[in-house]
């Protein structure tokens, strides 16, 4: 017997009792689905950590056969020893577990750090499971990951870089589905993986507008972000499935005049146009389009500009100096004035902070009422 709640280990043991038969709650359900589901390494150590966790309140189930038996005062009957044996063993394997998981954990944030010094954009997509999260990110990225009609078919997060128009190239990332009344212990085993939800530079909630009750999952999904330290994170919010809801293609901006919603279907491919402008229009926000003039001798610095920055155009100029138009993120920005080493190698000649009103906007958007038609 499924209960969909959480319920206490002797709830649980006394409706065995009296139904005769095995009964599993909301998280205990939960947790089988993920171990079915997890293929990676990090991800079978997480759900296993989970499960132990679980398990550790619910080890007098399998020994009340033996409660109490051989007891007497100052002797301990053989199932009390088996359970203590249980406890310590489950104990120990859990302490293991999660010296593992550090390390995993560290080897993550080293990977976090090598991405950061060279800052492109991470954009991570969140949603309920079985929103269409995986078929989005196929259909962005031409990735080919696992995408099925079925719970939790995602655990492992999946990277990809990814061109978008008119701004250069991002990191995607695919991560878990959400869920409600989600297990703490779920949480706590998968915080390295949630932590690229939290570093995010920016975030797709990607919602299913066929399901009737796509709001209240919406709201359980900004409630778990909250839970996490996601709440700030910049976010377009996906309405996904149009070719299941009868909805159009389109966008719609928040009361700041930034596109915060879009409407597509990652399956037909309908949309998708509109969800490339929309992050675009966020992550360029506090990008700017410079003009630098550089020396001849800046030969490195032309190098690095390059393989940090989203370069428009160069030429040289009479004297052999390369004018470079480029387009910089705010760190990008400091990290130039910061290097001593290139002083006297190069010098701003322009600076335009571009409009984020774009041609995007023309084409689908209504001015007086702000919403695409």
């Amino acid at each position: 017997m499924i209960v969909d709640h959480d319920i206490s280990p002797v709830q649980e043991r006394n409706l065995e009792r009296i139904i005769g038969c095995r009964v599993l709650d909301r998280a205990g359900l939960i947790l089988d689905i993920f171990a079915q589901r997890a293929t990676s390494s990090e991800g079978k150590l997480q759900v296993e950590l989970a499960q132990l966790k679980h398990l550790s309140t619910r080890l007098v189930r399998g020994w009340t056969h033996l409660e109490r038996q051989k007891g007497g005062i100052g002797l301990r009957g053989p199932g009390e020893t088996q359970l203590e044996t249980d406890r310590r063993l489950i104990g120990k394997r859990i302490k293991t577990l999660g010296k593992r998981l550090q390390k995993v954990e560290s080897q993550r944030a080293l990977r976090r750090r090598a991405r950061h010094r060279t800052p492109i954009p991470t954009v991570s997509l969140v949603g309920y499971t079985n929103a269409g999260k995986s078929s989005l990110f196929n259909a962005l990225t031409d990735a080919g990951v696992f995408a099925a009609d079925k719970l939790f078919a995602t655990l492992d997060p999946t990277m990809r870089r990814y061109e978008i128009p008119e701004f250069g190239p991002i990191v995607l990332s695919d991560t878990v589905g959400f869920v409600r009344k989600l297990p703490h212990t779920l949480v706590a085993a998968f915080h390295s993986t949630l932590e690229e939800v939290v570093n995010a530079s920016c975030l797709i909630l990607v919602n299913d507008c066929s399901d009737p009750a796509h709001v209240e999952l919406r709201i359980e999904v900004e409630r778990v972000l909250a839970e996490i330290g996601a709440k700030e994170v910049p976010m377009i919010v996906v309405n996904n499935k149009i070719d299941l809801s009868g909805d159009q293609p389109r966008a719609a901006k928040n009361s700041d005049g930034e596109i915060d919603r879009v409407w597509l279907s990652a399956h037909t491919g309908e949309g998708v146009e509109l969800l490339q402008q929309a992050i675009s229009a966020l992550l360029g926000k506090a990008h700017q389009n410079l003009e630098l003039k550089l020396t001849p001798a800046a030969g490195a610095l032309r190098a690095r500009l390059y393989s940090r920055c989203d370069v428009h155009s160069e030429e040289t100029d009479q004297d052999g100096n390369q004018i470079i138009r480029l387009r910089m993120s705010p760190q990008d920005l400091g990290w130039l004035h910061s290097k001593t080493e290139y002083l006297g190698l190069w010098e701003e000649v322009e600076l335009q902070t571009p409009s984020t009103e774009t041609a995007f906007e023309e084409d689908f958007f209504d001015p007086q009422v702000g919403v695409a038609v």
